[in-house]
């Protein structure tokens, strides 16, 4: 096995139900990274390119599900199942879904919270 262009984090940490802060897995993260495994299989990208695996806690919990893209360093978040072939083409492409990309005020959660109120 080859070590591949992408490899793409799903946090997939369960919280109990009514948590405060919220869990990924709560939010469709399982099932969403199953989504990327069966797009990035069905595509032929799994041994070479993108290899998606589960995570614990990214600390981005209010932004869930969330995915970190390495090596590029950046987070994905509030990704639905929909969005899998949107970020697959990204990937294929060199580029990212600018829409559901993290950005550096949304890892402070009071400044992300605000930001979602306006």
């Amino acid at each position: 096995m080859t070590q591949r262009n992408h490899y793409l984090f799903v946090c997939a940490n369960r919280r109990p139900d009514g948590s405060p802060k919220g869990s990924c897995a709560a939010a469709g993260s399982v099932e969403l990274a199953a989504a990327l495994k069966d797009e990035i299989g069905r595509r032929g990208l799994h041994r070479t390119e993108v290899r998606p695996c589960t995570s614990s806690c990214l600390d981005v919990c209010w932004a869930g599900p969330v995915i970190a893209v390495e090596p590029d360093g950046y987070f994905y978040g509030h990704v639905a199942a929909s969005d899998v072939p949107e970020i697959v083409d990204a990937l294929v492409a060199g580029a990212r879904v600018e829409r559901l990309v993290i950005a550096p005020e949304g890892f402070d959660e009071p400044t992300a919270k605000a930001r979602r109120a306006t």
